[in-house]
């Protein structure tokens, strides 16, 4: 046996060297095309004997989110108990509260049969060095989903099923899967964690016809993709919410998050260096998701062109460079409604400001906030809605009192449900509540400013001591109500 072993290895030995002389006569005795014809040949040949095929599923294309990969992970995590064979199971949890999602690890295959035919599933990571411009060594993960399956599937496989997984995913998105938070992180990164904010529309602290003319307004976008695709438009609609802080504007926003089933990711200016920046991570949201920027008037300065050209007229050069390595109000206008806006589809953008009066114009313009949401102060149907959400009830005998109270002063939904929320009892928790609307009352009467020439003829300096005088009181933002208000010094 051991001779026919040596004789055996003896003649692949002497075979190889023969083919690496042949090769190498090749290379020095045929012409490059005679080469590259063969090589194209060997090439054919090889691929009609190998019955393998495979398609690649990256993670993201270029700065971009594959869906199509997340599609996959979705669908695959469905199919992990029928695969009792895989040895090495992923497990993850968004929370405590949360179920457990069991998911492939790298390296191991998990089979799938669709329509007879079967295909076979495998994670692949590798790492990739980044550049020398890169925050420490610029390393990170890189992941991608294989399939392989026979070479007569290959039709079936990219026109029916990988069609079917991608609504398949959808659907159970659609049913199970619990909504994120994300939040940029070192200038062009998303991180997220779970959102839990449990505002509904239902719950929400507004009055009904405001509130279902935003939900009709909502429900209208999401039923609208081949309209926008007809008119030429992004598939997109802005919100600017505006007024008091403590007019709920956070909470409307889980609202329509929670309402549509749509991320929220929320952006912090200050934080973004510079324009490129802040694209990458526009860019980097997925669809049906919700832009938020908070305070807009607070974290960019939205100066007026004129004012930026002559500052920048004033400094030196270095200067103007850091400048112009800002993010600029021209940049987030780029991704709201230029070129950069049709990038994703069926999203959201959300500005919030406590100041309307104060945003540049350019801002406000239709096509960039669709719709101005004005959140004011506390209405009695506001009222009716808060004290249901906390103690259960639809009608109190301090309601007469708490109404009129309501209609007199200027108080916010948080307010009244901080004072709602300190006792159990019913009946104490409203009877703080107007204890808090008559010092509100009294406070705003003890602040009145009068101005002017009064009834007796005293100006401004003359003690007054008996009149009816007007004033003017700044109920809210928009509002100023002018009331005759009786003063009576007589007594001292």
């Amino acid at each position: 046996m051991a001779p026919s072993y040596d004789k055996t290895i003896a003649t692949a030995a002497s075979l190889a060297a023969s083919l690496m002389l042949v090769r190498s006569l090749a290379n020095e005795l045929l012409p490059s095309e005679v080469r590259d014809a063969l090589s194209s040949a060997l090439a054919s040949l090889r691929s009609r004997m190998t019955w393998q095929h495979t398609i690649v599923i990256k993670e993201t294309e270029g700065w971009c989110r594959n869906c199509v990969y997340d599609a996959v992970e979705a669908y695959l995590a469905t199919r992990i108990n029928t695969n009792l064979n895989m040895q090495r199971l992923r497990v993850s949890s968004a929370g405590a509260s949360e179920k457990m999602v069991v998911g492939m690890e790298a390296g191991e295959e998990m089979p799938d049969v669709y329509q007879g035919a079967e295909f076979k599933w495998c994670l692949v990571t590798r790492e990739v060095k980044g550049d020398s411009d890169s925050v420490g060594d610029g390393a990170h993960e890189v992941r991608s989903y294989e399939v392989s399956f026979h070479k007569r599937h290959k039709e079936k496989a990219l026109k029916e099923y990988l069609p079917f997984i991608v609504a398949a995913a959808k659907a159970i998105e659609d049913q199970e899967r619990s909504l994120d938070i994300y939040m940029n992180e070192h200038g062009n990164e998303w991180s997220s964690i779970v959102l839990q904010h449990p505002s509904t529309f239902d719950t929400l602290a507004m009055d009904m016809k405001q509130k279902r003319a935003i939900v009709d307004d909502l429900d209208r976008f999401t039923k609208r993709k081949d309209y926008y695709r007809r008119i030429g438009k992004a598939w997109k609609r802005g919100y600017l919410l505006y007024g008091p802080p403590g007019t709920g504007k956070s909470s409307l926003i889980a609202a329509i998050a929670n309402h549509l089933r749509f991320d929220i990711y929320d952006l912090e200016l200050t934080g973004v260096d510079s324009n490129s920046d802040l694209r990458r991570l526009l860019v980097g949201m997925t669809n049906r998701s919700i832009l938020v920027v908070e305070d807009i008037d607070c974290t960019i300065e939205l100066k007026q062109r004129e004012e930026d050209d002559e500052e920048h007229s004033k400094s030196n050069s270095a200067a103007k460079k850091k400048a112009e390595d800002k993010v600029t109000l021209s940049g987030l206008l780029n991704f709201v409604d230029g070129l950069w806006s049709t990038s994703g589809e069926e999203r959201i953008i959300i500005f919030t400001t406590n100041y309307k009066e104060r945003l540049d114009p350019a801002l406000l313009r239709p096509g960039r906030m669709d719709m101005h949401i004005h959140m004011g102060y506390c209405t009695m149907e506001a009222f009716r809605i808060l004290a249901n959400n906390y103690h259960s009830v639809d009608y109190h005998a301090t309601y007469p009192e708490i109404e009129e109270l309501i209609e007199e002063v200027s108080v916010t939904p948080a307010e009244v449900a901080e004072v709602l929320m300190r006792n159990d009892d019913t009946d104490v928790a409203l009877h703080d509540l107007v204890e808090l609307l008559k010092l509100k009352k009294k406070d705003a009467t003890d602040d009145i400013k009068i101005e002017g020439t009064h009834v007796d003829g005293k100006k401004d300096s003359d003690e007054i001591k008996t009149g009816s005088v007007q004033v003017e009181e700044k109920k809210d933002d928009e509002e100023v109500v002018v009331k005759n208000v009786f003063i009576d010094n007589r007594s001292g």
